[in-house]
């Protein structure tokens, strides 16, 4: 991880290591008052896909665009927030070991530093979860209520009352963001009002179009791959119905990694709602 990137934009030219390229950022000191940051982050191909299929049908990150110097930076974004947003089809695919490891983050000694800079900030050895579930039909991973990890879990009004009981006397908050449908803005209130302010979207295209349409994103980090990878079915960085209205993004960064596996390299990117 020592080979450094290139800054494309705003300053043309000048050269930065990897490892701290997003912590000084420092996201921790965006001035909104009382009004939570919410960001997310994918890593896309040239076409745009995000996953490929499994043999199983399945979808997942591809092998060949997914890779340890992106992986670094995804994760230098999570440390920085009070609360991770998931997914209760990413605890089921937790559970059945197909999915990639976002709650044991700092048991890889590369990512041990990370750890010391929560402590330093006085954070939680973690950032919390925030798992987004209408059917509230997911288990419960022994890693996602381990280091006294606070789970907030945000379904609807018309989510099963039992399993909500259920999930309460596990210890898990519960928050109703909707009727029958999670609507993105009350989520995102309903996580303001336990007092989280910085909140990292790790989940996947759904949970980005829900976020979209409820004007609740502030900025988006994506990684390219500089490969074209093919395929059906097609997923992107969004999935859902039509956006009411285009979204507009502004660039602010975009450094080019020479050092990713392939020849072509990567571009690493970070837009905000313009």
């Amino acid at each position: 991880m020592s080979e450094g990137v290139v800054e494309l934009y705003p300053q043309a030219g000048k050269e930065r290591k990897l490892a701290g390229l997003y912590l000084q950022q420092d996201l921790r000191h965006q001035d909104q008052g009382s009004i939570p940051f919410v960001y997310a982050n994918f890593i896309s191909s040239l076409d745009g896909r995000i996953a490929v299929p499994r043999s199983d049908g399945s979808l997942a990150v591809p092998d060949n665009s997914s890779n340890p110097r992106d992986w670094r930076l995804f994760q230098e974004l999570a440390v920085q927030s009070d609360v991770m947003l998931s997914s209760g089809r990413y605890l089921r695919e937790y559970e059945d070991g197909r999915a990639q490891e976002i709650l044991k983050i700092y048991d890889d000694p590369a990512l041990a530093d990370l750890a010391e800079w929560r402590l330093d900030k006085g954070l939680t050895r973690y950032p919390a979860i925030a798992v987004i579930s209408a059917s509230l039909a997911f288990p419960i991973p022994s890693a996602l209520v381990a280091d006294e990890r606070r789970v907030v879990v945000i379904t609807t009004a018309d989510a099963p009352a039992i399993r909500k009981r259920e999930l309460e006397h596990s210890g898990l908050i519960i928050i109703e963001a909707g009727n029958s449908e999670v609507r993105g803005d009350e989520a995102i209130k309903g996580l303001s009002q336990l007092g989280f302010s910085y909140i990292y979207s790790a989940a996947g295209p759904r949970v980005l179009h829900l976020l979209l349409s409820s004007h609740a994103l502030d900025r988006l980090y994506l990684t390219y791959a500089a490969r074209i990878l093919g395929g059906q079915p097609y997923s992107s960085i969004v999935e859902g119905p039509l956006l009411p209205a285009p979204v507009d993004f502004t660039l602010r960064r975009l450094y080019l990694d020479q050092h990713a596996p392939g020849p072509g390299g990567q571009l690493f990117a970070s837009y905000d709602i313009a």
